[in-house]
């Protein structure tokens, strides 16, 4: 029984300190299967025809292009950089300075070849 009594004190002290142990990196961590997205996010909303804009603007940088079909089904490709999206979706990418022309890349009917817009890059 004195045994038990002697190992009873350093048992409970390794089971405090081993739950007592915070690791504050683990905590503030993203976890690993979670993209991070950049800071700046542009939307392109598209419809028969045309964009919302004529011209989009964005600072240099990592940016989140977001692609929008709100009438019909459209993709666009911006000249100049490897950004090509399908349908809904998004891709996350690193934009240099410069004019870059944005393009429906799916047929999409008769005005299909006037469906451009801009984007500058600052």
């Amino acid at each position: 029984m004195k045994a038990m009594k002697k190992l009873f004190i350093p048992l409970c002290l390794l089971a405090l300190v081993a739950c007592g142990n915070s690791n504050k990196a683990d905590e503030t961590a993203e976890p690993a299967n979670e993209a991070k997205q950049a800071d700046e996010v542009l939307t392109i909303r598209a419809m028969n025809w045309n964009f919302d804009k004529e011209k989009y603007e964005v600072p240099a940088g990592e940016v989140t292009i977001t692609l929008e079909n709100t009438e019909g089904h459209h993709g666009v490709v911006i000249e100049g950089t490897d950004v090509e999206i399908s349908g809904d979706d998004s891709v996350t990418t690193t934009l240099e300075p410069g004019e870059y022309k944005i393009i429906c890349s799916i047929p999409c009917g008769t005005g299909h070849t006037e469906m451009v817009s801009t984007l500058v890059v600052s």
